[in-house]
């Protein structure tokens, strides 16, 4: 089997769905705009061979690059794991005759309004929501909203320039922050957890589940630099709020007419106990949410999801051993970091349910939290009961602090 992976080598996690390729036994054909001395030694290893394109959001261009390199070489599969890459590789999918899901399917997990509109045509729960481009549509959508209302881009990842509004002065500033966006959804907020529906999918079918729940709300965490946002894989999905949202996820996919890979959805749960839609990816979530869901259950899921989307087989163990937590700390101070205080502490307490430590160290540059969850490092851990999951998790939060001067 031949398969062309876009962008095999950034963000950094598409260098393990390489690695998992090639394991799986497949020719991987990587295209991306990475130099090719700057592939790292996996990616370098797994790969049969590799195309630089000068950029790789120039769908168009890519698409007759990519055509005219692998002219007469059969290929099985066009595969992206990247959010802004997946109409590219349906659109080189098409051109080529390959199996898997069309533009317009794909279309539906990536416009975020247009999604909205599939899911609630299908009857079930999501955010009032509507399309803007200008700002007179923007006010519109307040009127008839009100307030708290979410902006955020149609076509956006994760938590970037999105932003709950709660006034008229609010929106005022939020619509001088979103100016270069092109177009916006403007939401209804929901009031409730948030939790993540994760899964492995072949022919739209779940052959691997997850969630995880987020503490505090994406959005919230986003707001506040003093926040530790910490998100846990729920061990146990039979618990009535999970299934609930399992639910929901197995609705929404038969809707957008998933096909095989991965998939990332995000929902709400309210005080009245309904599960309701916020807004799902056909690729895997960022953030290291693969490697805490491989920590829950001391598997791979690079390489499990490589023979999925390859093979159809999952052949892993699925047993939930662990409630797997990760910690994001943010720097107090601006330039590099000069201390780390309470981990030495936080480590002696809690001992081998610690599974990795990605603080970044003193003398190391802060980074930007605004632009990456990762902020200036992380900490995971795990553990078989909720609650001490959770324990360890708010301890590192709240007692482990960096400074930067």
């Amino acid at each position: 089997m031949r398969v062309v992976f876009l962008q095999p080598n950034y963000p950094p996690e598409m260098q393990q769905y390489t690695r998992g390729l090639a394991e799986v036994g497949v020719k991987v054909y990587g295209v991306g705009d990475s130099h090719p001395d700057s592939l790292a030694p996996m990616v370098k290893k797994a790969l049969s061979g590799y195309l630089q394109v000068p950029r790789i959001m120039d769908e168009d261009d890519v698409v007759e690059r990519t055509s005219a390199w692998l002219k007469g070489v059969e290929i099985d599969r066009v595969l992206a794991n990247w959010e802004p890459l997946v109409i590219l590789a349906a659109k080189i999918r098409e051109r080529w005759g390959v199996p898997g899901m069309s533009v317009d399917t794909v279309r539906g997990f990536r416009d975020k309004q247009l999604m909205k509109e599939r899911v609630r045509a299908a009857g079930l729960r999501t955010p009032r929501s509507c399309r803007a481009t200008t700002k007179a549509e923007i006010w519109a959508a307040r009127e008839e909203m009100g307030y708290p209302m979410i902006v955020k881009p149609i076509a956006g990842a994760g938590s970037a320039d999105t932003y709950r509004v709660e006034s008229d002065a609010e929106l005022e500033k939020v619509l001088a922050l979103t100016a270069h966006v092109s177009e916006v959804s403007c939401e209804e907020y929901i009031e409730g957890e948030e939790f993540t529906y994760d899964t492995i999918c072949v022919g739209g079918r779940p052959i691997y589940e997850n969630c995880t729940q987020y503490l505090p709300k994406p959005l919230e965490a986003r707001s506040h630099e003093w926040i530790s946002p910490v998100v846990i894989t729920l061990k146990d999905m039979s618990q009535p709020h999970a299934r609930k949202g399992i639910e929901l996820g197995r609705n929404v996919l038969r809707a957008l007419g998933m096909g095989d890979g991965f998939t990332h959805m995000e929902w709400f749960y309210t005080k009245k106990g309904e599960a309701v839609f916020g807004e799902i990816g056909c690729r895997p979530g960022g953030a290291r949410i693969v490697d805490q869901m491989n920590y829950t259950s001391d598997i791979d899921l690079f390489r499990e999801w490589a023979r999925v989307v390859c093979w159809h087989a999952f052949d892993a163990d699925q047993t939930r051993k662990y409630n797997a937590g990760i910690i994001f700390k943010r720097a107090k101070g601006q330039g590099r970091i000069q201390q780390i205080v309470g981990l030495n502490a936080w480590k002696q307490r809690w001992g081998n349910w610690i599974v990795e430590d990605e603080l970044l160290r003193p003398g190391t540059p802060r980074r930007d939290w605004k632009q990456t969850l990762l902020s200036d490092g992380h900490l995971m851990c795990r553990h078989p009961d909720w609650d001490t999951a959770k324990e360890m998790c708010f301890d590192a939060a709240q007692n482990i602090t960096l400074y930067a001067g």
